[in-house]
């Protein structure tokens, strides 16, 4: 029997259980100290940044099924193992996303709009990457795996430019990488390990076991847990509870801490579910059972996040004020997706060189004059 999906016997930290209750369990007592770090604004912030794009993830799902995308990949059930590491990271730190990390985006200072451009085909890229307020937020990486070897080269030039483990926690820097189980089988993220491991790289590898790649379940990819793959490599490696956003913030914070200490590479494997599809081409009913689906609804993670707070006293008119954000959210991607222009064809070649070049001038001229001979021939 396989180990690799979600088995109760493996060791896995956790702080919220899944009923909404502060019980750390025994794996949790490392991470702990790190939960001192936390105010009763950043608990609420959590909880704002979890509905926020819970609202707006639905919204451009729908906005993709009404034809203004092409494509949609949604996050629906991973958004407390993304809120929870995003938060861990400081302003100096660089985040290297797959494709579906909408709130991490949303965190580091991007656009939403900026999102849906991407997925709308306006774009070549979604947002610059170097503008500040993007908060060194990387672009989206559709080819699986590869941003973690992008990754791994941008943490191994952080060693190189001395930018680790001098003591200074605003110069000190790490980068944090997401990845999914499926992704974790690829050559590109063996080959990240290795490389992460030689250099001692100042990063954590952040892996979203969401359940199922595409159609193949985590079960059919690994025999064993995906977090003990690491330690052939030489990582440290910790598998946490994805649902529990205490769970995903300490752990992120802890290695995050020592990446940027100078103490090496790390992985988190954050066992979550993808409640909805793949991406919106992708009709999950084919392949997975609604008593599976059901298991995991009753783990949302927001609904547990919420119940906590409650514990704490969070009063219903912070509820009220988050959902009427969370729908202004919504409301405010849909204006603005409908208002979305389609970009000039000179997009497609304004980027191919840093500089004019003579060859990109003359496709451009022949397309022009293609599209031109086609409406003289329509008229």
């Amino acid at each position: 029997m396989s180990r690799s999906g979600d088995d109760p016997t493996v060791p896995s930290v956790q702080f919220i259980d899944a009923a909404g209750t502060f019980a750390p369990n025994e794996h949790a007592e490392r991470y702990q100290p790190f939960l001192d770090r936390l105010t009763e604004t950043d608990l609420q912030q959590f909880y704002r940044d979890m509905a926020n794009v819970r609202a707006f993830d639905i919204e451009a799902t729908n906005l993709q099924r009404q034809g203004q995308m092409a494509l949609w990949p949604p996050s629906h059930g991973q958004e407390a193992a993304q809120v929870g590491s995003a938060r861990a990271a400081r302003a100096q730190d660089h985040i290297f996303p797959s494709y579906r990390e909408h709130v991490v985006a949303m965190i580091r200072g991007v656009d939403p709009i900026d999102i849906v451009r991407l997925m709308r085909g306006n774009t070549h890229g979604g947002w610059d990457p170097a503008d500040p307020s993007n908060g060194n937020m990387h672009l989206y990486t559709l080819v699986l795996a590869a941003q973690t070897l992008h990754a791994t080269g941008y943490a191994m030039g952080l060693n190189f430019d001395k930018a680790v483990g001098t003591g200074d926690p605003d110069h000190d820097t790490a980068v944090l990488v997401y990845f999914g189980d499926g992704s974790s089988s690829e050559g590109d993220a063996n080959e990240a390990y290795i490389y992460a491991a030689s250099y001692q790289t100042p990063q954590v590898f952040f892996l979203q076991n969401n359940q199922w790649a595409i159609s193949v379940p985590v079960s059919r990819q690994a025999r064993e847990p995906l977090y003990q793959r690491a330690a052939g490599f030489g990582l440290d490696s910790v598998r946490i509870d994805g649902n529990d956003v205490l769970a995903s913030y300490a752990t992120a914070a802890k290695h995050l801490d020592d990446a940027r200490a100078g103490h090496g590479p790390s992985l988190i494997e954050a066992m979550t579910y993808r409640v909805g599809a793949h991406t919106t081409s992708d009709d999950p009913t084919k392949y997975r059972t609604d008593d599976e689906l059901q298991s995991w609804i009753a783990r949302d993670p927001i609904v547990r996040f919420k119940t906590y707070l409650q514990g704490l006293g969070a009063s219903d008119a912070f509820f009220a004020e988050v959902d009427e954000e969370a729908a202004a959210l919504a409301e405010d991607t849909r204006v603005r997706t409908l208002a979305l222009e389609a970009p000039g064809r000179e997009l497609m070649f304004d980027g191919v060189y840093s500089e004019p070049h003579p060859l990109m001038v003359e496709q451009q001229a022949w397309l022009e004059r293609y599209e031109a001979s086609l409406e003289g021939g329509n008229a």
